[in-house]
């Protein structure tokens, strides 16, 4: 086994309720289902009988103005209340009775508030007219990985060389890391900007001391990346850069081989065989 450093955590985040906005963390621990807490809740549309998500944003977009965090620091034993901080600068928590009558008011839909995921669940995806991706104006069915509110996989990761590679390909867009919604921003050792992670797929990533991910797949992106949230504009320009340039890739999926603590600054090495 060859074992490289190849860059550092420069931030790490988790998503407590899927699509909302997340929570930037300093450190977190990893479980074989990710970073504790990420995407611990979802909201079911009731009349579909399907996990409302920001990839269908003709229903969902107004989830992007929601911004989700644990009222605590989660442990493993259980997890403690959410709180959602809403459009009209209120905020309610998970526990409240009323919190699903009241998120279904701000969405203009029936949601019910779920904090574990059913064994089969599935989401509605929208692709836009960008030449590159699956499909164009069509929107398709999406099914989760059972038992979790996850698109595919327990861990995505991003660099700040492939950020900077698309913004330096579209100066005029705003390729904040927040539109694509990793787990971890990852800091090459060389600040050169490229698409230096699409190599890593198909080996290890080792994280501080403990953890390690295998790298599964490339992290083809969706329209997800091009919609107004946290104060950034809508643009569909940020996923037609992502297909005309790298296939549609922006990222690496990843599950969990060894679970620890991993905290902003560890050191992370690539171990390929």
């Amino acid at each position: 086994m060859v074992r490289t450093i190849v860059g550092s955590v420069a931030t790490l985040w988790r998503y407590p309720v899927k699509s909302m906005l997340g929570e930037e963390l300093e450190v977190s621990e990893i479980t074989e289902r990710g970073l504790l807490g990420d995407r611990a809740y979802a909201l079911l549309d009731v009349q579909s009988g399907r996990v409302a998500s920001a990839k269908n944003p003709k229903k969902w977009a107004k989830l992007l103005e929601f911004q989700a965090a644990f009222t605590e620091s989660p442990v493993q034993e259980a997890l403690p209340p959410v709180k959602v901080s809403l459009p009209d600068g209120g905020s309610i928590t998970s526990e409240a009775i009323e919190t699903s009558s009241i998120l279904s008011g701000f969405l203009g839909r029936d949601v019910q508030l779920l904090s574990s995921a059913p064994q089969t669940s599935s989401l509605d995806q929208y692709w836009p007219n960008v030449e590159g991706t699956a499909y164009q104006e069509k929107i398709t069915e999406l099914f989760l990985p059972p038992g979790t509110f996850f698109d595919s996989c327990s861990v995505h990761a991003i660099t700040t060389a492939t950020l900077a590679r698309l913004q330096e390909l579209y100066p005029d867009g705003q390729f904040d890391l927040r539109r694509f919604r990793p787990n971890l921003l990852i800091k090459p050792v060389s600040d050169e900007a490229s698409f230096v992670e699409d190599a890593w797929v198909g080996n290890v990533l080792a994280i501080g001391d403990e953890v390690r991910l295998s790298i599964d797949t490339a992290c083809p992106r969706c329209v997800v990346t091009t919609l107004a949230q946290a104060g950034l504009p809508s643009d569909l320009g940020i996923l037609r850069t992502t297909a005309q340039y790298n296939n549609v890739i922006a990222g690496i999926r990843a599950s969990v081989l060894q679970s620890g603590t991993i905290r902003r600054h560890d050191p992370i090495w690539l171990e390929s065989p």
